[in-house]
């Protein structure tokens, strides 16, 4: 009954500990020699946060993270053009968070090797290919090593090997002109703290957030991602995936990004390290599954990072899995249920992303209407017109309030697979 799982991400140890919780037999196989908390920060929203704590995590999340109190839009000038609350103070039974990428993942790989023990996961073996059939998956290896499993779930991110066996002919991921520099900074906190911010337009923005509380002098670890676009000819090196920065090639385009409230120049003049990435995701696919061998996270939906929600979804991915081998045991079936039920909502969110229509989709049409000056926004979108623009995004990618809070548990308590 072994499940087999390629990556031990967020999504792969997610399901790791899914797996452990029910009952099944599982394994994870991981590229690297050791997991490090690589990364900087991400958002959990509250679908996901849910998930967690139904596995025991809260206190382990609180540890790590910050509640995410409030989420803001706001022009190039620094004027407000929409401001709303979040997690529990929007109305949500679950809390919203803010949290380093690495330390949420060094968070679930301990909680999985205390209960699961440290053999449960395999490291510096990189997944290579796969053999489906009805009976049973095989995970490759690069030393032609092969492993057999019931199922096989590759969790192996953007550049997955799995999903390059299933899509020989896709290419690599596709740039759309913007590039991201990302770094903390450790700099005075604002809006009482727990406050999400985005500035600026299409082509120039910055989102910025604490993941830790702030201290006795009101200074927080802020996260932030400064954002610019280029032509998409630009002769630019979109494989260097992660790379350290030089802040000259883009500090001085938010010279005058400073509001009273947040100084913009200051909080990347303020980092130890500056890292690089260009913004990419893929094509939405037809299909993730193949008999006994699916896909999940960034392998089966990378999206770009505008409705903070990829990470969630990984989670969510690895819920919804679990909740159909009960359903269905470890089988095929298991994985087309998974697959039917999931991949409309992430093509959905990934087409919304890419045509504007995400929460951040607002900044722009500011932009193009006024140029970002404004004394009151309702002179220039009405408040109803993004109070509704809001909630439709949160409908599209399963977290609105209403919905969410009415919704049964993905994994009811104690469940667990028969025999």
């Amino acid at each position: 009954m072994t499940v087999l799982i390629a990556g031990a991400g967020i999504a792969g140890l997610s399901l790791g500990l899914t797996l452990h919780q029910i009952g099944v037999p599982f394994r994870i196989y991981e590229a690297t020699s050791e997991l490090r908390p690589m990364g900087v920060g991400i958002n959990l929203q509250p679908n996901a946060v849910r998930e967690l704590l139904d596995l025991g995590l809260g206190e382990e999340l609180d540890r790590i993270g910050v509640r995410t109190r409030q989420l803001g839009f706001y022009s190039k000038l620094g004027k407000t053009i929409w401001e709303e609350p979040r997690g529990t103070w929007a109305g949500y039974a679950w809390p919203q968070y803010s949290v380093h990428r690495g330390h949420l993942q060094m968070m679930l790989y301990r909680a999985l090797i205390d209960r699961a023990g440290r053999d449960c996961v395999v490291t510096g073996a990189r997944a290579a290919g796969f053999e489906s059939g009805p009976d049973g998956a095989v995970l490759v290896l690069p030393d032609g090593k092969k492993v057999e499993g019931r199922l096989l779930v590759a969790a192996d991110g953007i550049h997955s090997a799995l999903r390059a066996q299933m899509y020989p002919d896709e290419g690599e991921p596709i740039w759309n002109g913007r590039v991201l520099w990302r770094a903390t900074t450790r700099a005075p906190d604002y809006f009482g703290g727990g406050a999400m911010v985005m500035i600026g337009h299409d082509d120039l923005r910055l989102v910025s957030y604490p993941i830790s509380n702030p201290d006795s002098d009101g200074m927080a670890v802020i996260n932030w991602i400064a954002e610019k676009r280029f032509p998409l000819d630009a002769a630019w090196k979109k494989e260097d995936w992660n790379r350290a920065a030089n802040i000259a090639d883009f500090l001085p385009d938010f010279a005058d990004w400073s509001f009273g409230w947040i100084d913009v120049p200051g909080l990347i003049r303020g980092a130890e390290v500056v890292y690089e990435y260009p913004m990419v995701d893929r094509d939405p696919l037809p299909v993730w599954t193949d008999g006994s061998v699916t896909l999940m996270g960034d392998a089966a939906h990378p999206t770009y990072p505008v409705g903070s929600n990829g990470a969630s979804q990984a989670i969510l991915d690895a819920r919804i899995i679990g909740a159909m081998i009960l359903a269905h045991g470890p089988t095929p079936a298991a994985l087309a249920a998974y697959e039917a039920g999931v991949r409309p909502v992430t093509t959905a969110v990934g087409r919304a992303n890419r045509a504007g229509g995400g929460p951040d989709g607002i900044l722009q049409r500011v932009e193009d209407l006024c140029g970002g000056a404004f004394d009151d926004i309702e002179t220039v979108i009405p408040r109803s017109e993004l109070a509704a623009h809001a909630a439709k995004y949160k409908s599209i990618a399963g977290f609105s309030i209403e919905e969410l809070n009415a919704r049964p548990r993905t994994i009811a308590e104690g469940a667990r697979i028969a025999g």
